[in-house]
């Protein structure tokens, strides 16, 4: 079992109804994000590899460009722009494109923060 994964990272900006932090988190503000892609599986056995990473590549590519420098609010079919949301919303662009889709994790690397989606049909050890 092997385990490919990628990166990329993107800028964007939201609003968010919370309980706490109300007033700065209803103001539009934005965030540094890095999202990583996993695959999980055995390789093909002719190419040696899970997925040609240029398709790889491609897959991410096109994810990014829906949330790179985008206000979040109007991205169709995120909901509000949370990292729960964002990692599935993730998910859904590139599970058509990456056999073996096994976890979606977004990064606010200036906070610490991280969350991870394993949907479903994703592929265990």
């Amino acid at each position: 079992m092997h385990e490919l994964s990628k990166q990329f990272r993107f800028e964007a900006a939201h609003t968010l109804t919370r309980s706490i932090d109300v007033e700065p988190s209803r103001r539009i503000h934005g965030h540094s994000y890095r999202a990583e892609v996993s695959l999980r599986g055995r390789p093909d056995p002719e190419t040696g590899m899970l997925v040609d990473l240029g398709l790889f590549s491609r897959a991410l590519a096109e994810a990014r460009d829906g949330l790179d420098h985008r206000f979040l609010d109007e991205v169709a079919d995120l909901g509000p722009a949370t990292l729960e949301n964002l990692s599935v919303w993730i998910w859904r662009k590139v599970e058509g494109v990456c056999p073996g889709l096994h976890k979606v994790t977004v990064y606010r690397d200036s906070e610490g923060d991280a969350c991870s989606y394993f949907g479903p049909g994703a592929k265990s050890a």
